[in-house]
């Protein structure tokens, strides 16, 4: 009897895929059952070979050899993965296989991770789609009684081999003109450019600011503070002198309304997340970064099934959604909004443009609750927080706006005008989600009616001065990669394209673009606030001009959303980015522009005997070789979780071996590793298994990058002792 082969994206993925098709006999790499076997790929097992595939001399990197532009782009299978990819190609081989249904992530990228694994094992059997947004039970079995055929999503697969290979022809010959140019490690690409810019020029503003004074003139009464403006309701007033004279002049003199407007307002909830709107939320309430918050969001849709596939740019949800919303709110597991839930489904679901759109969804609609429920208690602080945010915004959306008076007055005293603009609450509707108490309600029975004259009990002259912009923390990083348009200069037709193409990059790739400019340390934090190095700085005045313009990756994504429709041929594109990238790097190769280290250190390579870099990461400080070809690194301190026994402050971890010692950089503090362990583990007898446990989870570094390697050493030691 034949079989039906499925190929999943990931070991978990394939695993659920599995259960509900009744696959149980496991093996090396699959899984199979009577009718289906389902095997996975890790992530890509193929990718685009690099450039001495195509030519021994490319192992040099060399200028004369620019640009590489050979005449087709290669598939190689990625060593690290060369195991999987080969279990997957012998069970595609299989003669009882008649049939391979792509379950990858549905997306772009999803679609180009199978189809370069059938290309690459040479397949040419009948090829099925499984397009889904969740993988609770409901959704896989929904998806397989509606599978579609591949070719639907040809289209698609065109767009994303498109995309990587531009960034292959871009991204390859621009790094190597740039390495080869100024002999330094440098990188450069179309979304990661433009970020860089917009950071860079960003901290420019801030240090070509000078700031000026400025007046505001309040008035004080027994019911509110007015405020002076000037006929065009302005407040701020910069001449100085002026500001005296007037305030001087109005002491003494009596208040008469002359205005008074109330008016009835709605407010209606916010839309529903997309992947971007939540990684900003989650950095700005729990300091979360883009990355922690995919991986978070990740393990939610994958590992618990309670929320629907993270990778979406949409904030709507589709018509066919609805009839499952019921199904939804009763499955939330937070038990506190039960009475919000209730109350929607005692009034009916209005589902309402406000949130529900077909026109507005992409390849997946909003991050919203599946139908799955499970134990609050098994989700830890950081998946709770997000889930918590999640469930929140789509209970919102279905409660009703909220309600509110606005009132206004002007006033006068001598000739002068003055405002005052306050609300009073009439109907918290959908905020009350949102307050643990019953919110205060101004009163505004007592606000004075026209022609009242009132009592000025004093007038007060402020000084203030203006502020430079803020720098970039990656909330509003994210939003400026989402909106170039507004933090950038340019012509009203460009803003307009990178408004419909959503901005720089995907919501997929967002928060690795994010990393990256930090791992190549063009960035480091100082706070919550990123700021550009030196070299990050230096690299954007080497960068070609048009690749560090927000406009290019605006009209890339534009064209690969045309030909995922297949309005545009992939061919002209491709074209495009060979003669591109010629004149990219010729644009290198003839600059004038040099490159500069400034953080030499004065320690040398042990291997090439070079000066190395002191550089700073998101882990901590390190020395790295300035050669690119050597790459010697080694780490000078490492950020760590324990905290200060005088001051309470995070310590560093210095030194090597034996020497390791914890150093307090704000009060001087010192302790050597020894000496801590011993210190801690006298202090482990006081706690239990579970407290341990949740300080473990505290000190979890969801980019499973270890922070305090010794003090999760400990712990876990103890742990295991007590099992």
């Amino acid at each position: 009897m034949s079989k039906i082969l499925v190929l999943a994206e990931k070991p978990s993925v394939g695993k659920d895929l599995a259960k509900v098709l009744h696959c149980n006999r496991k093996n090396g790499g699959y899984i199979e059952g009577d009718k289906y076997v389902v095997t996975w790929a890790l992530g890509h097992l193929v990718t685009l070979a690099d450039p001495e595939v195509y030519d021994q001399k490319y192992k040099s990197w060399n200028m004369e050899d620019l640009p590489m532009l050979p005449k087709y782009l290669k598939l190689v299978v990625i060593k690290q993965t060369g195991k999987q990819f080969n279990i997957v190609k012998s069970q595609m081989n299989r003669k009882d296989i008649s049939e391979i249904v792509i379950a990858t992530d549905a997306g772009r990228e999803g679609e180009l991770v199978a189809r370069w694994i059938i290309e690459k094992a040479h397949i040419k059997k009948t090829l099925k789609r499984l397009w889904i947004s969740s993988q609770t039970q409901k959704a896989i079995n929904d998806g397989f009684r509606n599978l579609k055929s591949s070719s639907k999503y040809d289209y698609l697969y065109d767009a994303a081999k498109c995309r990587a290979e531009a960034d292959w022809i871009i991204g390859l010959n621009v790094t190597r003109a740039l390495t080869c140019k100024y002999n330094a490690q440098l990188t450069a690409g179309r979304v990661q450019s433009p970020t860089l810019a917009m950071i860079v020029n960003r901290e420019e503003e801030i240090n070509n600011f000078k700031p000026k004074d400025y007046y505001n003139v309040e008035a004080k009464t027994k019911y509110f503070n007015l405020k002076w403006t000037d006929s065009k309701g302005n407040s701020n007033i910069f001449e100085g002198e002026k500001a005296n004279n007037l305030a001087n002049h109005l002491k003494n003199q009596k208040c008469t309304i002359i205005e008074v407007n109330t008016h009835c307002k709605k407010q209606f909830p916010q839309k529903l997340y997309d992947l971007t709107e939540l990684q900003r939320d989650g950095n700005k309430l729990f300091g979360y970064s883009a990355k922690q918050t995919l991986s978070i969001m990740q393990r939610l849709y994958e590992n618990y099934k309670i929320l629907t596939y993270p990778r979406t740019d949409s904030r709507y949800i589709s018509t066919d959604i609805v009839g499952t919303l019921k199904d939804r709110l009763k499955s939330i597991c937070l038990s506190q909004y039960g009475i919000f839930i209730n109350e929607i489904l005692k009034n009916g679901i209005n589902a309402n443009k406000n949130f529900v759109d077909n026109s507005k969804i992409g390849d997946h609609h909003a991050i919203i609750p599946t139908e799955e429920s499970i134990p609050i208690s098994r989700l830890s602080l950081e998946e709770r927080n997000i889930y918590d945010l999640v469930v929140k915004r789509f209970i919102s959306v279905m409660l009703p706006p909220y309600e509110y008076i606005e009132t206004s007055i002007k006033a006068n005293i001598g000739k002068e005008i003055f405002s005052w603009k306050g609300n009073a609450p009439k109907n918290l509707g959908w905020k009350k989600i949102y307050v643990n108490n019953k919110q205060n309600v101004e009163d505004h029975s007592s606000v004075p009616k026209r022609g009242d004259s009132i009592d000025v009990i004093s007038i007060e002259l402020e000084k203030l001065q203006t502020k430079a912009p803020p720098r970039f923390n990656e909330a509003s990083l994210l939003s400026a990669m989402e909106n170039p348009q507004k933090y950038v200069k340019m012509d009203k037709k460009y803003a307009d394209t990178l408004g419909e193409t959503g901005g720089i990059g995907t919501v997929a790739t967002r928060a690795d673009i994010i990393d990256k400019l930090f791992n190549m340390f063009y960035l480091e934090k100082r706070g919550k606030e990123i700021i550009p190095t030196s070299k990050g700085k230096q690299l954007i005045n080497l960068v070609p001009r048009g690749l560090k313009s927000p406009l290019l990756t605006a009209k890339w994504e534009k064209t690969l959303d045309e030909i995922s429709k297949g309005k545009k041929d992939p061919k002209v594109f491709l074209r495009d980015m060979r003669e591109y990238a010629v004149e990219l790097v010729n644009n290198v190769s003839s600059s004038n522009s040099k490159f500069k280290y400034d953080n030499l250190s004065g320690e040398k390579c042990p291997n090439c005997g070079k000066y190395m870099l002191e550089v700073k990461g998101k882990r901590g400080r390190m020395l790295v070789c300035q050669d690119r070809n050597c790459g010697y690194r080694e780490n000078i301190a490492v950020f760590t979780n324990a905290r200060c026994p005088e001051c309470h402050k995070k310590m560093e971890l210095r030194g090597h071996g034996d020497g390791k010692i914890y150093v307090c950089s704000n009060c001087g503090f010192r302790e050597k590793l020894a000496s801590f362990k011993k210190r801690f583990n006298k202090s482990e007898s006081k706690l239990n298994k579970r407290e341990i446990s949740k300080y473990m989870n505290k000190m979890h570094n969801e980019n499973k990058e270890p922070i305090n390697s010794a003090l999760a050493d400990a712990l876990s030691k103890f742990k295991n002792q007590n099992k």
